[in-house]
């Protein structure tokens, strides 16, 4: 067990070692403590495992340490943070659709009609059910599929800085900017990416500079107007 504890603090601390302005003794220190007691907390459970069957839970353990030590960067990170910088591209610091650029696809494809880009392009039945509801909802003043429009959220996942591109960007009638994600089948490195999401957003309007934003996941074509109108009341 002291093994695992070692190897998770290890791990923790090479992904927060690079952003950690403190004293990195100091936080050594700390993550010796929280690692430690939230091993023995109980609550990490392991289903379907006797107790006594001590061997095999370290096992299970050890074989989960990349959901253990992301999940305990996330809960650190996030609930110390004093204060939230956005930070924007050096060279294009804002985008514009109207800086998109014709390109050509096989795909299939369909003309809109409150969309800035002429074509929407779909990847799945599911998103052309929601460009399709996008296009006519009366709370949509406009919208775009995010393709090639370089709109990414940064992202730590394992330890690598990786990339994330939501699926839709829309404005809402009562001035929001609106940030729509197509999930069906849920996995930690999606719940990962929709927590940087949420602090891009808030870092946003805490910046006030773009106006206010906000983010929603639509889990099935049938939800999207009831988000729409959530978002909008």
């Amino acid at each position: 067990m002291q093994k695992i504890i070692l190897e998770t603090v290890r791990d923790v601390y090479e992904q927060m070692g690079t952003v950690w302005k403190g004293d990195k003794q100091h936080l050594m220190a700390q993550l010796f403590k929280i690692v430690e007691g939230y091993l023995g907390s109980g609550k990490v459970q392991i289903l379907n495992v006797p107790k006594e069957e001590d061997a095999v839970r370290r096992i299970i353990l050890t074989l989960n340490m990349t959901k253990i030590v992301q999940h305990l960067f996330e809960a650190i990170r996030f609930e110390n943070t004093e204060k939230r910088e956005l930070v924007l591209d050096k060279e294009r610091p804002i985008r514009s659709t109207q800086d998109m650029m014709s390109w050509y696809t096989s795909k299939p494809c369909e003309i809109t009609k409150n969309s800035h880009i002429s074509h929407v392009v779909y990847d799945s039945s599911w998103e052309a059910s929601e460009a399709f509801e996008l296009d006519k909802n009366e709370n949509v003043i406009s919208w775009a599929k995010n393709d090639h429009l370089g709109f990414e959220i940064l992202y730590l996942w394992q330890g690598v800085v990786r990339k994330y591109r939501p699926d839709f960007l829309i404005k809402l009638k009562n001035g929001k900017m609106f940030v729509l994600e197509v999930k069906g089948m849920d996995s930690q490195q999606n719940k990962t990416k929709r927590a940087f999401l949420d602090e891009w957003v808030k870092a946003v309007n805490e910046n006030s500079m773009f106006g206010e934003w906000c983010w929603d996941v639509s889990r099935h074509p049938s939800d999207v107007r009831r988000i729409l109108n959530k978002h909008c009341s």
